[in-house]
């Protein structure tokens, strides 16, 4: 009976072994490469929203589909793009889901670029990646965002829920910073 005991034991604790390699994180090393994206190899997955907040003067928590309320009274919000504001699409992945990117070069009335971070959910860092307005009153409220890995625009179309930023929109905010 003791035998079976320590078999029983020994098995545990292997599958254990064996499964606790499932539960780490993996490793991720950001390089950008020749078509402007990192891969993945040697730290944890980057977000967006941290992302966001590094490469821009909006410093908020939280995840990216509270930003725009929590922006309210302490940044700009406006329906336009500016260069260094973050952009806010909502119902990104699902209709809880929203995505933040920073606002990096205006190409024209109706293209922008934008840096940002998992727009492929897997971690890459996606440096000055085209974004053009298709909202059929040109006012920025639907999007498309080019897709580097294939070379083509992406054929799905995202809500603008608006742009935060740059700046503070209340003053005492800007005093305190």
């Amino acid at each position: 009976m003791m035998v079976g005991s320590q078999i029983r034991l020994a098995a545990v604790t292997a599958f254990c072994l064996l499964t606790a390699a499932c539960a780490s994180s993996p490793n991720y090393d950001y390089q950008q490469n020749s078509s402007g994206w990192s891969s993945a190899q040697s730290a944890p997955p980057l977000q967006c929203v941290p992302y966001a907040r590094d490469h821009s003067e909006v410093k908020l928590y939280g995840d990216a589909a509270d930003w725009w309320e929590k922006a309210a009274g302490v940044y700009a919000r406006g329906e336009m793009p500016e260069l260094g504001s973050v952009l806010v699409l909502t119902g990104y992945a699902g209709p809880r889901h929203s995505h933040v990117a920073v606002v990096t070069a205006m190409v024209s009335s109706r293209e922008i670029r934008v840096s940002h971070a998992n727009w492929l959910n897997d971690g890459a860092v996606f440096i000055d990646d085209p974004v053009v307005d298709v909202s059929p009153d040109n006012d920025w409220s639907q999007v498309r965002v080019y897709n580097e890995r294939i070379g083509a625009w992406g054929v799905r179309t995202y809500l603008v829920q608006g742009f935060i930023g740059p700046g503070h929109d209340n003053p005492l905010v800007a005093d305190n910073s």
